[in-house]
């Protein structure tokens, strides 16, 4: 028997439309860049925090693209190992190694007219990064134990929540491949830096998740949107569809309220104000243990590189305060 192959998704239809809702200015802006570079065949390098939607906003790339009826293969590269990772991408001819029976088409010729997804790009290894760099450059295919190359039209997207530029100074991603790789960026914001749509995204998953589950649809009290609204929300839309679905597994009450949600929302909302009266002094602390490392400086505060980038203009007028 031949080995496992791991999952990968092979879509037509219409994604959950849940992470392009958002009238905030971050989400126009990001929603403007997907749609202008939807009609062009250019390469696109989507980044974002964990569960702020980069799959969802790559299929929406896909579908206002002119190859919309063609497939979208999503690849998910932490999950291909490097000893199935050619013969998984290109394909593989019979006999090609033990336990290739039958002939493999490979999920790039799978994708052929269409859009192929490389999630979390930032996962894959140095092994994995020159054979998706020589495909991107040449834009064919082998087999594995072929012969013949085979041309190939797809568009190339791509995905991570990890800092590309780091790894690339640290030798752990190619600076040729990240350069294919970045012709077009989209930074998703995360879902703290686009408090304002969260109504609207509440209001969304609560319809959606109360047909699934065939009740009527709870309202949601306002001390529950304002622990929503005071959440930082580490885990992002991700963690608020969860949340929300959580709540319509077991008997739906008819007004969600804080004591339906979970611990450490309703602790949010207790601790809020103190947070944001010393958030200038949290910024500033982070960046001076971190020596001004705003990337390290966002990881202690869980937020996003461009929230730090955003506070530093806010409180310090885009530079370095001087010492006292």
């Amino acid at each position: 028997m031949g080995p496992t192959i791991p999952p990968v998704t092979i879509s037509l239809q219409e994604p959950d439309s849940g992470c392009m809702i958002g009238l905030s200015a971050p989400m126009q802006e990001a929603r403007h860049e997907m749609q202008k570079v939807a009609a062009s065949t250019c390469t696109v390098l989507i980044t974002g925090e964990t569960g702020t939607g980069k799959e969802l906003a790559a299929e929406f790339i896909h579908k206002n693209s002119l190859r919309r009826n063609k497939p979208f293969v999503c690849i998910n590269c932490a999950a291909i190992p490097d000893s199935l990772f050619e013969s998984e991408l290109f394909g593989h001819t019979k006999g090609a190694f033990t336990g290739a029976d039958d002939p493999h088409e490979g999920l790039l010729r799978a994708a052929d007219g269409g859009t192929v997804f490389f999630d979390e790009i930032g996962d894959m290894s140095l092994f994995a990064q020159a054979k998706v760099l020589r495909v991107i450059e040449r834009k064919e295919v082998c087999r594995l134990g072929g012969v013949h190359r085979t041309p190939l039209d797809v568009r190339f997207l791509a995905a991570t929540n990890q800092d590309l530029e780091t790894m690339m100074s640290q030798g752990s991603f190619r600076k040729d491949l990240f350069f294919r790789l970045d012709v077009v960026r989209i930074n998703l914001p995360p879902l703290r830096d686009r408090r304002a749509d969260i109504p609207l995204l509440v209001d969304h998953y609560r319809r959606q998740f109360g047909c699934r589950a065939g009740c009527s649809v709870p309202e949601f009290s306002d001390e529950c949107l304002q622990c929503f609204s005071r959440y930082e929300w580490p885990g992002n839309i991700r963690e608020l569809k969860n949340i929300l679905e959580d709540l319509f597994l077991g008997p739906v009450p008819e007004q969600i309220r804080p004591e339906h949600l979970p611990e450490r929302l309703r602790f949010m909302k207790r601790q809020q104000g103190d947070l944001s009266q010393n958030e200038r002094e949290l910024l500033l602390s982070a960046l001076c243990s971190a020596k001004w490392n705003k990337s390290k400086a966002a990881k202690k505060l869980h937020w996003s590189r461009m929230s730090v980038y955003r506070k530093i203009a806010k409180y310090f007028g885009g530079g370095r305060p001087e010492p006292l």
